[in-house]
């Protein structure tokens, strides 16, 4: 698409992003930021008024119709989280966890490690592991934006490093040819993609040190200690934290694990069927990854967990049949919000990608800029946030930039190639994790059951305090020849001058303390 909208183009994303912030609707600010964007569409085209809303229908209707699998992987784990809780698999394991984890630095712990078995798809992630430890992790009294920023920091950072991932396979598919082999080059871009590195080290550093939070995410675990979940205290808060301990004294453990655990197999399996490992079609696991329809498999292997733990619970009469499919309503309705947010997040994203082609634009600005090669990496690293964190999407922003930096690098700069690649996926990351229009953050904030609007508010600090680590790295990588030891020890020693120094600040004590001069 050579036609672009200009610096008009940007206007969609940043007022969807800064309504969001200032109103904290998100819903209205999606829908307000797609409408701009038709509406500027319509007019440089030269459009009718109604032109607009055709082409805002239109546009929502087909980016439904393109993710449908999304929604409908949705409302199965929807199902599957409520027939848990229904059966009591979410209190057992809440108890069984309880003894084990003895406290928040455990939960914490817990929560990561988790997060990162879970590293084939982010999706996946988010959901899963958010409906696993919510209960324990309410337990311990770690704020739902706590938990929903340590899902969301570890699924997109561990995918974007698995070499066997949907990450991996989408990164691979948009290098070019002349970048030599996609495998070889995406594994060698791995040490110097920062942001995924340095991301997962703060989650677990903020897991395992005691009031190391800071900023808005020091103010919600300050009131998540004093019992306050999603604004709400006293007897609201027992009643939310209830919610998931409601269930019959037969569930067990092995009502959530097996459950879950069938799901994570059957997804996988699923991911390799429709790759095409099992027609011959696809000669490897990783060819096989790359070229699946992974919304259509998690919603096969989401339909297979369902058919085996209806089996599994009315064999063993955990829950009776008019039990089991009362949980299908509202296994659902508990999915719509996600699904209306994604709905309006998908839209916007067709608004900035294919009416006002917000990437050409920003692409054109990278490309006219007569920048030193020696800056190239920082420079690429801002710009991939930038885009990543207007549009809501890595991959968009792999489409986009990948093959620019490649033929760019391979021009001027050869020898830094890997570290501007590294560079592009760090960037596109970055947007992934804390936009408030990106799928994979709305998900995260889905799964760990937390005001989307806060998670984001109380995340973007954390973010933002690892991209100026990951820019600085990317200085002394550009200054080095993208020396991969002075780039770590450099930008991994300012993070944990950063984490030491912030929490002294703007950390809980100080919280606490305005708290009780406040009374």
């Amino acid at each position: 698409m050579d036609w672009n909208a200009g610096f008009l183009s940007l206007v969609p994303p940043i007022l969807a992003i800064a309504c969001a912030l200032i109103t904290k609707e998100v819903v209205f600010s999606l829908i307000l930021g797609v409408l701009s964007g038709t509406i500027i569409y319509a007019n440089l085209q030269g459009l009718g008024f109604l032109a607009v809303f055709d082409h805002t229908v239109s546009l929502i209707g087909d980016k439904i119709a393109d993710n449908v699998y999304i929604i409908l992987f949705l409302c199965l784990l929807g199902i599957l989280v409520t027939l848990v809780a229904k059966a009591g698999g979410s209190k057992a394991y809440g108890d069984w966890a309880g003894k084990k984890l003895k406290g928040k630095r455990s939960a914490s712990l817990a929560t990561s490690a988790l997060d990162l078995v879970f590293f084939i798809d982010d999706y996946f992630n988010c959901l899963t592991v958010g409906t696993v430890m919510r209960p324990v992790t309410d337990k311990f009294k770690i704020s739902r934006e706590k938990l929903a920023y340590m899902i969301d920091a570890t699924a997109a950072p561990i995918c974007i490093i698995a070499p066997i991932s949907t990450w991996a396979a989408s990164v691979i598919s948009n290098l070019p040819a002349n970048a030599g082999n996609g495998m070889s080059v995406f594994i060698s871009a791995i040490p110097l993609n920062l942001y995924a590195i340095l991301t997962l080290i703060m989650v677990i550093s903020m897991g395992a040190r005691r009031d190391a939070d800071f900023g808005p995410m020091a103010k919600a675990q300050v009131a998540a200690e004093r019992g306050i979940i999603n604004g709400t205290d006293g007897a609201e808060a027992e009643e939310e934290m209830k919610k998931h301990t409601k269930a019959d004294a037969k569930g067990k453990v092995v009502d959530l694990v097996l459950p879950i655990l069938v799901l994570v197999v059957s997804a996988v399996i699923s991911m390799l069927y429709f790759g095409g490992l099992f027609s011959g079609e696809a000669h490897s696991l990783f060819e096989a990854f790359g070229n699946t329809n992974s919304a259509k498999a998690l919603s096969m292997g989401g339909f297979f967990a369902l058919l085996f733990t209806f089996i599994f619970y009315i064999s063993r009469r955990v829950l009776t049949f008019k039990e089991f499919f009362g949980c299908i309503n509202e296994g659902v309705a508990s999915m719509i919000p996600a699904c209306v947010i994604l709905a309006m997040a998908w839209a916007i994203g067709g608004v900035c990608r294919d009416l006002l082609n917000t990437g050409g634009y920003v692409s054109y600005v990278v490309e006219t800029l007569g920048i030193p090669v020696q800056l190239l990496a920082p420079i690429i690293f801002v710009f991939g946030c930038g885009l990543s964190f207007a549009t809501g999407t890595a991959w968009g922003t792999f489409s986009i930039l990948i093959p620019i930096v490649t033929d760019l690098c391979i021009k001027s700069a050869p020898e830094l190639l890997i570290t501007c690649l590294a560079a592009t996926l760090a960037g596109s990351v970055f947007g992934d994790h804390c936009s408030p229009i990106s799928d994979t953050t709305i998900l995260a904030s889905t799964g760990a059951a937390c005001n989307h609007i806060e998670h984001v508010r109380t995340q973007v600090p954390y973010a933002l305090t690892v991209a100026v680590c990951c820019f600085i790295g990317y200085f002394v990588a550009g200054f080095t020849g993208g020396n991969v030891i002075a780039t770590l020890a450099v930008s991994i020693g300012v993070l944990v001058v950063a984490l030491i120094v912030l929490p002294k600040f703007f950390g809980m004590e100080k919280v606490r303390k305005q708290e009780t001069a406040g009374k």
